[in-house]
């Protein structure tokens, strides 16, 4: 009997690395990826060639929550910090967006720039302490976070119009001309959507957002190692106050007045049960999660007789019985029965 091992089993595992990493397997993973992204891009750009008016406002609102509810994915699901009051840095955003366009300029993308510095700003201002507690401390604190931006919204009357909401936004514009017609609005929304939904993912995918993962899954191991977990949480906080801005600009420059509510509880709420809904930790299940939180409140809601929110409850209780991961966890399902599949064949 030989006592030199078999090797086969090795080389076949080495070989089978190779090809997985060959520029075939690449090229073929890219277009795995790349052509679905881009058939939904090409869909996404030509909603307003078909759809209605109403139709193409109300994708609007789902890319801007959409983009909210990702932004709030990068502290829930990336860094591991379950916010009550991200809101708040919504609502600064467009009001933000809301008084320059009154006072100064409407000219794109002015607003909606602005609208994102002033989330960073007040990210800032108020992460430096929030970021340094955790766990139930630092849900209360966000929450009372959201509540003080939510009754400065309500008092500041003679700024933000009180309880009556700020009103009278003017159009944005591109060139001196208003966009008014609903599809160049949504288009103008599309854009800076993309550009967000990009900033986030570069930053999901940066060392930087691995650096993250590390300190939510085990920060005393990333300590341990050198890592400044409050340093790098508190940057997250800014950035993920930055992107709730851009996302509160957009949606001032699409509605056109903004209220308190904008900027208060039920609005955090509803955006981390759309990152519950959609998976947290994914990018893009949040996406889908707020697709559904916007199409129940405000497309099936309305014809509930304003029993929107007790059938997104029930979406909500049915969804974390049925998908504990959120519809991002059904891929993960998927391909484990498809290895089990491959594996019985």
């Amino acid at each position: 009997m030989s006592v030199i091992p078999d090797s086969s089993t090795e080389t076949t595992g080495a070989a089978a690395a190779v090809a997985a990493t060959s520029p075939a397997s690449r090229r073929n993973a890219l277009l795995r990826r790349g052509v679905p992204a881009l058939v939904l891009l090409v869909l996404l750009a030509a909603v307003p060639l078909f759809a209605d008016p109403f139709t193409t406002n109300t994708i609007s609102r789902i890319l801007i929550f959409a983009l909210f509810a990702v932004s709030l994915d990068l502290l829930v699901g990336i860094t591991g910090l379950p916010s009550l009051g991200h809101a708040a840095y919504f609502g600064v955003g467009a009001y933000t967006a809301g008084l320059v366009s009154i006072h100064w300029t409407s000219e794109a993308p002015v607003p909606v720039l602005l609208a994102a510095g002033a989330g960073a700003v007040a990210a800032a201002a108020t992460g430096w302490l929030a970021v340094r507690s955790g766990g139930v401390y630092f849900l209360m604190l966000t929450l009372a976070i959201g509540e003080l931006v939510h009754q400065l919204a309500q008092r500041l009357t003679s700024v933000t119009g009180g309880s009556n909401g700020l009103f009278g936004i003017p159009s944005v514009r591109i060139g001196g001309q208003p966009l008014t017609l609903a599809g160049l609005v949504y288009w103008y929304v599309l854009v800076l959507a993309l550009l967000g939904f990009l900033g986030l993912w570069l930053v999901a995918r940066s060392p930087f957002g691995g650096a993250l993962r590390g300190i939510r899954d085990n920060e005393p191991r990333m300590r341990s190692l050198g890592y400044s977990p409050f340093r790098y949480k508190y940057v997250a906080f800014i950035l993920a106050g930055g992107f709730a801005g851009l996302a509160g600009g957009l949606f001032a420059g699409l509605l056109r007045i903004v209220n308190p509510s904008d900027a208060g509880f039920t609005t955090s709420a509803l955006m981390l049960l759309a990152v519950i809904l959609g998976g947290a930790g994914t990018l893009w299940g949040p996406v889908l999660g707020a697709a559904v939180v916007v199409l129940v409140r405000d497309t099936f809601g309305p014809q509930l007789d304003g029993h929107g929110p007790l059938l997104l409850g029930i979406v909500f209780v049915v969804a974390v019985y049925v998908l504990p991961r959120g519809f991002a966890g059904l891929t993960g399902v998927l391909a484990r029965r498809k290895r089990t599949a491959g594996g019985t064949a």
